[in-house]
């Protein structure tokens, strides 16, 4: 899975908006706003000082794009809210770059993975779009819905892709690898959905 290289973010928050110079960025600062940031998207607003960085940060994400927001928690641990988020944008990503592959592996990875397909919640049949429709609804359930379940299906959803892929694989090695690094990410996605029900996923 390969995601563009994001510009540099705009860092949002009171003193948060304030760019981070160049090289000299404390990297603790960088994990405060990554936290910070993905917190409010997951979380939501808590006092009007909240609700104000909210509105910053959906009119960036509106108007760059969420690479911007997603460089900030691209090294976060996978443990981590940020680090979470990252996996979901990464899935996302890559769903919308090649939809008729993600289609193609998933169709194969279902007859596998049956109770996952009703998990991921994917429409019959599953074309590039539906799987498109499928991801995207995924990321508004971050501000809309259960978190948790969000995450659930996410995780179900890259495990049947990962299905798919091994199933498919006519070139060995590295379709393998990949369909490897996929059920890594779909154990991820899925601790951070029991962490995340245990009141613990910061």
């Amino acid at each position: 899975m390969t995601v563009p290289t994001p510009r540099r973010p705009i860092l949002p928050g009171n003193q948060l908006f304030e760019s981070l110079p160049g090289a000299a960025a404390d990297p603790a600062k960088v994990a405060e706003v990554a936290h910070r940031t993905a917190e409010l998207l997951v979380r939501g607003a808590r006092s009007s000082e909240d609700a104000e960085v909210v509105a910053r940060v959906v009119k960036l994400a509106d108007d760059y794009g969420l690479d911007e927001l997603a460089d900030l928690w691209s090294d976060a641990p996978a443990d981590s809210l940020p680090g979470t988020l990252w996996r979901l944008y990464v899935l996302r990503s890559w769903v919308h770059s090649s939809p008729e592959d993600v289609a193609r592996e998933y169709a194969t990875g279902r007859e596998y993975a049956e109770v996952h397909a009703v998990v991921a919640g994917v429409a019959d049949p599953p074309g590039p779009g539906e799987v498109r429709a499928m991801v995207d609804a995924v990321l508004r359930g971050v501000a809309s819905g259960d978190f948790a379940t969000t995450l659930d299906r996410a995780a179900a959803f890259a495990r049947i892709v990962a299905t798919g892929r091994a199933h498919l694989a006519d070139d060995g090695h590295d379709q393998v690898r990949s369909a490897s690094k996929l059920v890594e990410m779909a154990d991820q996605l899925a601790t951070a959905a029991r962490t995340e029900r245990a009141g613990q996923l910061w």
